[in-house]
Formats: structure tokens, C-alpha cells, sequence
């Protein structure tokens, strides 16, 4: 079988010189063959200047004011060309030979989804639990490791932009209930930064995460996943509240 084509989707929006350490983890990656797809919301902090310099490193840049995140992804995935996507984010990274290490997956699997493992700063590691257990829990998936075959968006619609926080989930929940086979891998694909947009321990993440979930299972199922999303919010809210974090 050919070597599957990976779009790697970055978006930002005054990203800083955090950037760059995303944008060289795709550009070192050897043994895969990947395009990098670069969406920009009109930067104001350089950032915008400084990917013009780099335009001919980069398979696509856009740079435009965009509605959201999620808005600046679905233009990702419509200019990508790739049998599979992943999404990256500005304060993300590569692993070394982490594309070369899924590429085998890809071309074995009939799943829709494949999904490695995120690592996030904090010693945290997510992989893909049990699907239909793990579904109305919460997002089960980090978009970071985790590759789209490109058509899903085609069959299974864009992600929702009238969501700000878990549009990922949506979809996911949609690709679920329409039967998409996810299927893990044991690669760790991407090291992350905790505290970006759906990890800050924000209320209106969670809140979110309720109202996706509601959407997708009836109202009996849900409340008691309801009830953890409220302690999870109040947990985090604790952990990281400043009386705590303070040095003795």
C-alpha cells in the first residue's frame, strides 16, 4: 500500500514564539510523507509577518480574521489535502518520529479514526479508552494525537462553530453514533502544554461539555455524568487556585 498523505492542521492567533517549536516539530518529522496546513487568524503580535517568511515551508497559510477555533479548523481541513488529519496546536509539539511511527496504523487500519497518545507537561498521558463506555464520560479523544481520515468531514459535516469549547467532541460523539470505528495506537505522537483552551478549568468548558453531551444521549443517561463534570470543575478550580499554588 502507498504511503498515506498526513495533513498536519495548525491554527492560531497571536501564538507568540511559542510557535515556532510547533511549526519545526512537523518540519523534522522524517519517514511520512505530511503537508502543513497553517491557519492564522489575523495575528497582530508578528506572527503574521513572521509565516509570511516562511510560506514556502508550509503546503497552505491562511491568514484572515476567523469566528473561533473551531471556525479556523474547519478552513483547515478545506484546504487540506491529505488522506488523514491532525490537528496541532501553537503551544503543541511532534515527537520525534512520531508521524513515521503511525504511518503503519494508517495503512493497515479500516477505522476512521486512529488514536495515539498526548503527553501533556504536567506528567499527564491520555490514550483512547473504551469508545463506548468512555462516550458520554467526556471528550474522549485529544485531537492532538488523534488522525481524521479526511472524508469524515465530508460524510459527517464540519465542526460546529456556534460551540467555542468542544465542538471536537461533538463531532466525535457524531462520528460515534454513526458507528466510525476509532482505533488506538500505542505511538505517542504529541507533547503538550497544559492550561490551553479546554484544559484552563474554565466554567464555560464544562458547561459546554454538558449541553454536547445532551445533544447526543437522552437526559437519564447523562446526569450523572452531569455531576462529574461539575467536580471535575470544582477539582481543578481548587488544585490550581492561587492560595494553593502559593510558595510557603
Amino acid at each position: 500500500m502507498s504511503t498515506p498523505l498526513i495533513s498536519v492542521i495548525l491554527v492560531c492567533r497571536d501564538p507568540g514564539a511559542r510557535l515556532r517549536a510547533a511549526l519545526e516539530s512537523v518540519w523534522t518529522q522524517a519517514g511520512a510523507d505530511c503537508e502543513l496546513v497553517v491557519i492564522d487568524g489575523a495575528s497582530t503580535d508578528g506572527t503574521r509577518e513572521w509565516l509570511e517568511t516562511q510560506r514556502a515551508r508550509l503546503s497552505t497559510l491562511v491568514s484572515e480574521p476567523d469566528h473561533g477555533v473551531y471556525d479556523a479548523m474547519n478552513k483547515g481541513v478545506a484546504a487540506a489535502r491529505g488522506d488523514w488529519v491532525l490537528f496541532l496546536g501553537a503551544d503543541d509539539r511532534l515527537l520525534d518520529g512520531a508521524l513515521a511511527g503511525i504511518v503503519p496504523s494508517l495503512k493497515q487500519t479500516t477505522a476512521g479514526v486512529v488514536v495515539g497518545e498526548a503527553a501533556y507537561d504536567d506528567g499527564r498521558v491520555y490514550r483512547l479508552g473504551a469508545v463506548t463506555t468512555a462516550a458520554v464520560r467526556r471528550n474522549f479523544v485529544h485531537h492532538q494525537a488523534a488522525f481524521y481520515r479526511r472524508t469524515l468531514f465530508a460524510k459527517h459535516g464540519k465542526f460546529d462553530g456556534a460551540l467555542q469549547l468542544q465542538a471536537d467532541y461533538d463531532f466525535n460523539l457524531r462520528l460515534v453514533q454513526s458507528q466510525v470505528p476509532f482505533a488506538a495506537s500505542p505511538v505517542r505522537v504529541a507533547a503538550c502544554a497544559s492550561g490551553g483552551l479546554s484544559d484552563a478549568g474554565s466554567w464555560a468548558n464544562y458547561r459546554e461539555e454538558i449541553a454536547v453531551r445532551h445533544r447526543h444521549f437522552p437526559s437519564w443517561q447523562c446526569w450523572l455524568w452531569d455531576l462529574g463534570s461539575v467536580v471535575r470543575y470544582l477539582r481543578k478550580k481548587i488544585l490550581r487556585s492561587p492560595a494553593r499554588n502559593r510558595p510557603e
